[in-house]
């Protein structure tokens, strides 16, 4: 799922405190020849609150068990984000399907300046001050893959350095 991406750092949920955070309900329809069938599809984001991150989807013909496979599903695709001083360590966009989201760090105090999705994912990162904005499908679905999008792209001063043989002076002074 995530292969196009050089640094992730998939986890195991084993010993891990997982907080969920149910991002999107629907109800869905299949039409046959006796007449409709209802069922739902839950997108749930589940998170340490300490860098560790996993989204995924469940869908069931009751709502609670679609939530817990959405949590089960979401406990298989966690990983690793790299978080600098309680934010991001540089600003980033990222995009899925119609879906665009643009994140940027900001100052200690600031706080969580993000809407729906985007903020459902941020919170279970453990992300305390981060500007954001979304733009284009309003989709859970897309605005949640586009914000994992953004954060995969993330690099930590400590990955640059060892991407470039160098020492962590040597990235900040030139």
């Amino acid at each position: 799922m995530y292969s196009k991406y050089k640094n992730v750092e998939r986890v195991k949920p084993s010993g891990l405190e997982l907080q969920d955070h149910l991002v999107g309900v629907q109800r869905v329809t299949k039409v046959t020849k006796g007449g409709r069938t209802f069922g739902f599809s839950a997108i749930v984001v589940v998170g340490d609150g300490e860098s560790v991150v996993g989204h995924g989807l469940g869908k069931s013909k009751d709502v609670a068990t679609a939530i817990a496979k959405a949590i089960e599903n979401a406990k298989k695709n966690l990983i690793r984000i790299p978080i600098v001083n309680k934010t991001i360590p540089h600003e980033q966009k990222g995009k899925f399907g119609g879906a665009r989201v643009f994140i940027k760090p900001a100052s200690d105090g600031t706080g969580v300046i993000a809407g729906g999705a985007v903020r459902a994912v941020l919170e279970s990162v453990g992300v305390h001050n981060v500007l954001s904005k979304s733009q284009g499908s309003s989709n859970p679905h897309n605005v949640v893959k586009a914000t994992f999008d953004a954060l995969l792209q993330l690099r930590s001063p400590e990955m640059v350095a060892k991407e470039r043989g160098v020492s962590l002076d040597k990235v900040f002074n030139g």
